[in-house]
């Protein structure tokens, strides 16, 4: 597609981000109030309007709509297209009851699941892995439940990240950017276009959620970008005919899948329920360690550049060099990690929730 032909989806995106904005300034006037006196887990004192994922999600869908019904450049196969946009709607619809309600944990994996299953009874679903040295394996019966796995995980690790103003909006604007330019570079317009539209949906959200913010994006957010993320991962497994390619999501995102799995594997050795709301992610103990808000968000938008630009350089190399591309990414979450650890040390700071 030459470089002209980008202009009218350039325009489009404009008005999506025009469409989450306005969404955005709603929920900031008729609010939802997030009480920090019933969460555990937060940082701000004083209650916060949340639901401004509510713009993301509908910049997100219309553009799908729209695409539907006018690009045929960008189809994929119809139940799958399909598929996407019901499984979107109902992961979005479930966060949207979980603000209003606060459902228990296990009800929200519960519901997560079943709309990961939308999304995969519609074919969208890995069937085959390359690995390094080996070469490509078809995973059978594994492949549906390292897609239900990986789906519900994505979901949460970008959702538990949603503590701190701008960290998740401001890095995952980043990381959808670069991989709407990815897609487009392989010719994968499907994921091209869906991930312009959550760069749509982020940027009109983004400069209501800046620290101080005036908003959050709430669970109908933070789900949301997680299962569709997610998703477009299998999606971008077409890439190439390894279905390697699947790796490109979960590269850009290194960084809140490093900070979940630490955490989550951390609190089960210390003998805590991973469930209970605590505040000792990685990014939470360098905010309470003194590290300044803005800092932090902007360090989580750096490990996005360079996990971006690590992802952009992905689909040239050698396939058995390919899943070697996560090291640089781990070496520098292990070095953020040491940091932090010895900010909460010299600050006399318990890893323990509580």
């Amino acid at each position: 597609m030459r470089a002209e032909a980008f202009l009218p989806h350039l325009g489009f995106a404009a008005l999506l981000v025009l469409l989450s904005a306005g969404v955005v300034r709603l929920m900031i006037a008729y609010p939802m109030l997030d009480d920090p006196a019933r969460r555990a887990a937060t940082a701000h004192t004083v209650p916060t309007p949340k639901g401004g994922g509510l713009g993301i999600v509908a910049a997100f869908v219309a553009g799908m709509v729209v695409l539907y019904g006018t690009a045929r450049f960008a189809r994929i196969a119809e139940p799958e297209f399909i598929g996407t946009i019901l499984a979107a709607l109902a992961i979005a619809g479930v966060a949207l009851a979980d603000d209003l309600r606060d459902f228990r944990f296990v009800v929200k994996l519960a519901a997560q699941a079943g709309a990961a299953l939308v999304a995969m009874a519609s074919g969208l679903v890995l069937t085959r892995l390359a690995l390094p040295w080996v070469g490509v394996v078809d995973l059978g019966i594994l492949g549906p439940l390292l897609t239900l796995f990986w789906i519900v995980a994505c979901t949460n690790a970008v959702n538990f990240m949603d503590g701190m103003d701008g960290l998740v909006g401001g890095s995952l604007l980043v990381a959808c950017g670069a991989l709407c330019l990815i897609a487009a570079g392989q010719g994968a317009w499907f994921v091209y276009a869906a991930s312009l539209f959550l760069t749509a949906g982020l940027a009109g959200y983004l400069p209501y959620n800046l620290h101080p913010a005036r908003i959050f994006m709430g669970d109908v957010g933070s789900q949301f970008l997680g299962f569709v993320l997610a998703v477009l991962a299998v999606a971008c497994a077409r890439f190439d005919t390894s279905q390697i390619s699947f790796l490109i999501v979960p590269l850009l995102l290194f960084a809140h899948l490093f900070d979940t799995g630490f955490t989550l594997v951390r609190r089960i050795a210390m003998g805590e329920r991973p469930s209970t709301p605590h505040r000792t992610h990685l990014y939470q103990m360098a905010a309470r360690s003194g590290m300044p808000v803005r800092r932090v968000a902007a360090m989580h938008g750096g490990f996005v550049l360079f996990q971006a630009a690590l992802a952009l350089v992905f689909p040239g190399l050698a396939p058995w060099a390919k899943p070697l591309v996560v090291l640089p990414a781990l070496a520098v979450q292990l070095l953020w990690l040491a940091y932090v650890a010895r900010r909460v040390r010299r600050a006399g700071l318990s890893w323990k929730a509580g």
